[in-house]
């Protein structure tokens, strides 16, 4: 069983969870996630590591509430207990050896490349953080990220908050004012990592994405993850969860997250209805 020592709502769609897990704190690295299951009915949900207290043994997690087990996991609380938490899976992020980084994040991607950003920081490197959301409503970890970057930009796709337009708007330019990146980082939505990609192999800029395909297990026995890399099936829990972006079959990964939205959106609605919560636009 696992505590919930802290929990704190980021926006009315997100909330952070700060979980007792010793044997994972001191393991996990940047870009490694969790497979935790609620209960014993409960429903196995993949979660990015979003940040690590190696001394307390505790780690962050950052739940954007899309369904009924998320939702269900948002409505726990201080003292409540997790059945299930398994760690770390995945492939850490490569981080070492470059010396000026872009990190992106778009929308609750940003719980992912955070950490990214924080291990670049503290070992030196030069990193900034473009972060892109829909509204000012929705930005999440901007104190967190500026905290670890040295120069954060926040795009909203409605201007309502800092610069208007979208990540790759403000990627380009930099590149073009002149900016000179070795590596650029890019975790959110699919087709926000499709558009980064796009840019960035026009100037040849190496580029890592987080991939986010329908995960089951986490141990690569189902095959629930797989995705085209290179011309090649790869699974993202065991392979990854990070790509060359240049390779990445992002239309193929989009059709497959794709598969089950009409379900979901019938489990959220009844979800909303359980744990009493509004529905929200995210």
């Amino acid at each position: 069983m696992f505590r919930i020592e802290a929990k704190k709502m980021l926006n009315n769609a997100t909330v952070q969870l700060k979980i007792a897990a010793a044997q994972i704190a001191v393991k996990v690295k940047p870009g490694q996630f969790i497979m935790l299951k609620i209960d014993q009915k409960g429903e196995r949900i993949p979660l990015t590591v979003a940040d690590y207290d190696r001394v307390n043994g505790t780690i962050d997690v950052i739940v954007q509430m899309v369904g009924y087990s998320t939702i269900q996991l948002a409505s726990l609380e201080v003292g409540d207990y997790i059945l299930d938490v398994i760690g770390p899976l995945g492939v850490p992020t490569e981080l070492d050896g470059y010396s000026k980084v872009m990190v992106i994040g778009g929308g609750v991607g940003c719980a992912i490349a955070y950490p990214q950003a924080k291990y670049l920081y503290n070992t030196g490197v030069d990193v900034s953080v473009i972060a892109g959301f829909r509204t000012k409503d929705l930005v999440i970890l901007e104190d967190e990220m500026k905290a670890v970057s040295k120069e954060l930009f926040i795009t909203t796709d409605d201007g309502t908050y800092m610069e208007k337009g979208f990540v790759t708007t403000k990627l380009e330019a930099l590149i073009q004012a002149g900016v000179q990146y070795d590596l650029v980082i890019a975790i959110g939505p699919v087709v926000m990592m499709k558009a980064v990609a796009a840019v960035t192999k026009q100037y040849d800029i190496k580029t890592i994405v987080s991939l986010n395909p329908i995960m089951i297990d986490g141990t690569g026995m189902c095959g629930g993850c797989r995705v085209i890399v290179g011309g090649k099936v790869k699974f993202a829990c065991v392979d990854g969860p990070d790509f060359d972006a240049h390779e990445v079959d992002f239309d193929i990964l989009m059709r497959r997250n794709a598969a089950y939205r009409g379900q979901e959106q019938i489990d959220y609605e009844h979800a909303c209805r359980i744990f009493s919560t509004n529905e929200v636009t995210i």
